[in-house]
């Protein structure tokens, strides 16, 4: 390619010269083609390590998508199993204040050591360390959730051996055959009275089965009661010590007497629909220190969790009053 020549007017002269470039002009002028190249180069490397993956890359990618797959389906495992556990240290809270009278494990013991800050730090330092670090936390918790849980158990046990005549007259099963725990009529609080028509607090659990059904004490204790009395009909009332008594009410028999000795299990009465009552069906009432208790606490001894997870369920649904 040729190049250009510039020429420049001299007044002093009348003539036309020729301009000659400086050196900084001239290495200026010599550079610029390979700079040219060199940056086409770097283009073109830009374009293929865009639309082009190396064999070495393309089995880094592969593995970085498995690892995040993996790390998906832990952190998914991990999450169940800490709803699970936070399921348990609740049952077991309410095992403590039901059945014990005592105050459950508070958070600061449950959770003692959980932080790690060393160890946090340097997943921190990782690749993903967000993706880990969340991983790694809920796998701490829950090591420390079971570890606490372990150690409760422990306690309870104890408790268990040292009271066991408290245990004994603690209301732990239901006072109906099972199935007639799926026919329950009304649950505990609020609802809405059959023959008033206005809202009261219903202060036990209303049981729909029919007449004749058997009805269970629900824990040893000694009758106090068992006579008509009025709205509640034939009635039942058990003192279990320990500040606990069970009431049956709307009973079509008594089959005790006041003053008898009854263990958890026994027979006391029919179910019935006498007293204050619009259909057939037993009234249960639990109550400690003379206060009203929501009875679907004190299932213990005969319900699995998922039966357990019923009658709550049922419970907070049944609006129907009977009584």
């Amino acid at each position: 390619m040729s190049q250009k020549v510039f020429y420049r007017y001299n007044p002093v002269t009348e003539q036309y010269e020729r301009v000659f470039p400086d050196r900084r002009h001239r290495i200026s002028a010599m550079a610029r083609p390979y700079v040219m190249a060199f940056a086409f180069v770097c283009l073109l490397g830009v374009i293929a390590y865009n639309l082009f993956e190396l064999p070495r890359e393309r089995q880094l990618r592969t593995e970085n998508d498995a690892l995040r797959g993996r790390v998906d389906v832990l952190e998914h495992r991990a999450d169940e199993a800490v709803a699970v556990m936070h399921n348990l240290v609740e049952r077991d809270n309410n095992f403590y204040r039901a059945m014990m009278q005592t105050e459950p494990l508070s958070a600061a013991r449950r959770f003692a050591g959980l932080e790690r800050q060393k160890k946090y730090d340097r997943i921190d330092s990782l690749s993903d360390e967000a993706l880990v670090h969340g991983v790694e936390r809920k796998l701490d918790m829950l090591d420390q959730m079971v570890y606490s849980q372990i150690k409760s158990f422990d306690a309870l046990a104890a408790l268990v051996d040292s009271q066991k005549t408290r245990i004994n007259n603690t209301p732990a099963i239901q006072p109906v055959p099972e199935k007639y725990l799926r026919t329950m009529a009304s649950g505990y609080g609020v609802r809405l009275d059959p023959i008033y028509g206005t809202s009261k607090f219903h202060e036990g659990m209303d049981f729909s089965a029919p007449v004749g059904t058997p009805v269970y004490a629900t824990a040893n204790g000694r009758v106090r009661t068992a006579s008509w009395q009025g709205a509640y009909g034939n009635m039942v009332e058990i003192d279990h010590g320990f500040n606990y008594t069970t009431r049956y009410a709307h009973l079509s028999k008594i089959i005790t007497h006041d003053g008898a000795l009854v263990k958890r299990g026994d027979l006391i009465g029919l179910v019935g629909n006498t007293g204050k009552s619009t259909g057939s069906h037993l009234h249960y009432e639990v109550r400690l220190r003379g206060a009203p208790q929501n009875p679907v606490n004190y299932y213990f001894f005969d319900l699995t969790p998922e039966q357990y997870d019923e009658i709550v369920s049922l419970a907070e649904n049944a609006g129907r009053v009977m009584d």
